[in-house]
Parts: structure tokens; C-alpha cells; sequence
């Protein structure tokens, strides 16, 4: 109790900072701090022939090809691979030169690091912005966007020489094609592998949009932007309809299962997608020390104190998440 948080309130994944900051807690720890599905996808690893060389453009291809038909997009020159959602939302400020942007927050933290960092002025109004991002559904809250008005968004935007980045990395685990998928040139999407995949160690991404900033990124990353192994991982996952639709519904059910012990702990509903749950409590900053203590990591949030954000738990790990709310008091 009164520990600090602030080491664990730029994103999730701490788990090393919570390692040090309560050593005692016991192990294996559960990192509740991000929105990975917990139970991954079974890939394959590439061939140890594979993984002895360097990519063949052709092997990326072929998985720009089958995530291109997985998110709805016709032409496949309208996508590329990426290390990582992340690595490609740091991308996009040095490749459009925009001088201005707005991030429809409150969202993921590092996108307006991103723009600020590459010396982009940061405005509040987004029509004053050359570039607006938004986050859909958005982390942390789960909000959803109506489709309509991120068109009309775009339109505003590219009349003025702009752009709407829309990031869908929590988008795979509901069913939709992405907005990239209208063709409307002001429109650059972002999609993640690692979270609904349950893999987020592979590092693989995806821009969709007009060929031209396609051709930029492909070319600042180079001809190699990521692993056999990711390679190989996205071709048997993107094209595995039997697993996605599986895995959707019992995402859902883990979700609920959740929200149960959530709400029996005390914890008020924010809101939130089938791979997070957003709560709060105006005792949060002392539940995620408690929590803590027993070994469970969540994420709260610096801006927000009373929130606090759960992702789903392994089923082996339920009865020990479920002890460790029941102690909260």
C-alpha cells in the first residue's frame, strides 16, 4: 500500500518493474496488464532452413497476401508487415510530415509520444490538426467508433491534405473488415498480430492504406521487417477461419467470467473489449499495490487514478486472480 505506480502507468507490461518493486510476491507472477489473449495460437515456428537465412520478399508477400484477405483488402500493395503495431505508429509521423495532429483520447499513450517526440505540435481540436488519430475500439475504454463518421472525419481531413490514422489492434477480435478496407485515400489503418493471436513476443504489424505511404514504409523499414518466425506464424494464423472463429466466443466467455469477479469484488464497470476490462474504484491506487503483493499485475493509469485495467487471466490461473480480488476488501 502507498507503493508508487508510475513506472506502470505508460503502458502494460511491467512485469519486470513489478518484479523488483514487490520481490516477495509469489511466483509465477500473472500479468493482467495488457490485453493479450491468454491462450495463443498454436503456430508453427518456420524451418530451421528459414530461419538460417533472411526472408525471401516472397515469403512476405505471401503474408501481406492473406492478412490482406483477412482484414478485407482487396489489393495487396495497399498493406505491409511490420515489427509490431508500435513500431509502425512511430513511423507514420516521418513519413507524412504533418505538423500538426490530434489523438482522440484519452487512448494509448504511446501514440501521442510518437508525434510529439518526432516534433509535431499536438493540438486538442481535430480540425485544426493535419493528422488525426484515433483508436478503435480504443484502449483503454473500449469505446467504438461509428464507421460513418470516421468516413466523414477522412474526408475533412484529406480535403485539407490530411489524414486519419485509425488503429485497430484490438479489432481481430470482433468480426468486420478494417476501414482501411473502403479505399478512402486520407485513411491509414494500423493492425496487430500479437493480441488477438495471444503471441505479442513475435513482433508483427500491419499499415493498410494508399500504396504511396505503403511504398515509404516499406522503404524506411528496409527489405527485411521481420522474422521466419513471424512469417510463418501470421501465414498458418490469418488463414485458420476454423481457430479465429473459436476464439472469438470463448473470449467472450472469459470476459464475462471476469466481469463476475470483478463486480464481487467491488469494482465499478468503465468499459472495455473481450481482451480487457476496464474498472474502477476510488481505491485503486491501494487494490493495485494488494494485487500486486499477491502477485497479479493490472495497469492503472496516471490521469485516471480510480481506474484500474484488467486483461483476461489463464484458465489455470482463475482461482488464484479470484483469491486475490476476494482480499481486497
Amino acid at each position: 500500500m502507498g507503493r508508487p505506480t508510475d513506472d506502470f502507468t505508460r503502458h502494460g507490461g511491467q512485469l519486470h518493474a513489478a518484479m523488483r518493486a514487490w520481490p516477495e510476491a509469489p511466483r509465477p507472477w500473472i500479468d493482467l496488464s495488457t490485453g493479450i489473449n491468454p491462450r495463443p495460437y498454436p503456430a508453427p515456428r518456420a524451418s530451421r532452413a528459414a530461419r538460417a537465412r533472411l526472408p525471401f520478399p516472397e515469403e512476405t508477400a505471401a503474408l501481406e497476401a492473406v492478412a490482406a484477405a483477412a482484414f478485407g483488402i482487396e489489393d495487396p500493395a495497399r498493406i505491409v508487415a511490420t515489427p509490431g503495431a508500435e513500431a509502425a505508429l512511430r513511423l507514420l509521423p516521418r513519413i507524412l510530415g504533418a505538423e500538426t495532429a490530434a489523438i482522440a483520447g484519452p487512448t494509448y499513450a504511446s501514440h501521442a509520444q510518437a508525434w510529439s517526440t518526432a516534433g509535431v505540435r499536438l493540438v486538442r481540436d481535430a480540425d485544426a490538426a493535419k493528422v488525426l488519430v484515433v483508436v478503435n475500439p480504443n484502449n483503454p475504454d473500449g469505446r467504438r467508433y461509428d464507421r460513418e463518421a470516421l468516413v466523414a472525419q477522412a474526408d475533412g481531413l484529406g480535403a485539407r491534405g490530411g489524414w486519419l490514422i485509425v488503429d485497430e489492434s484490438f479489432a481481430d477480435a470482433e468480426t468486420g473488415a478494417s476501414i482501411a478496407a473502403l479505399g478512402h485515400p486520407a485513411i491509414i489503418a494500423l493492425r496487430s498480430f500479437g493480441k488477438f493471436y495471444g503471441l505479442a513476443g513475435l513482433r508483427l504489424g500491419f499499415v493498410l492504406g494508399e500504396p504511396g505511404i505503403i511504398d515509404k514504409v516499406r522503404a524506411l523499414q528496409g527489405d527485411w521487417p521481420v522474422s521466419a518466425d513471424a512469417l510463418a506464424a501470421g501465414r498458418a494464423a490469418y488463414t485458420d477461419s476454423d481457430w479465429t472463429a473459436r476464439t472469438r466466443p470463448r473470449l467472450a466467455r472469459d470476459s464475462a467470467w471476469l466481469d463476475a469477479a470483478l463486480t464481487d469484488a467491488g469494482f465499478r464497470w468503465v468499459g472495455g473489449t473481450t481482451l480487457f476490462r476496464l474498472v474502477e474504484a476510488e481505491d485503486a491506487p491501494r487494490r493495485f499495490a494488494a494485487l500486486c503483493e499477491r502477485g497479479v499485475l493490472t495497469r492503472p493509469f496516471t490521469a485516471a487514478p480510480t481506474w484500474l485495467r484488467f486483461g483476461l487471466p489463464p484458465r489455470s490461473a482463475r482461482r488464484r486472480v479470484a483469491e486475490a480480488l476476494r482480499s481486497l476488501g
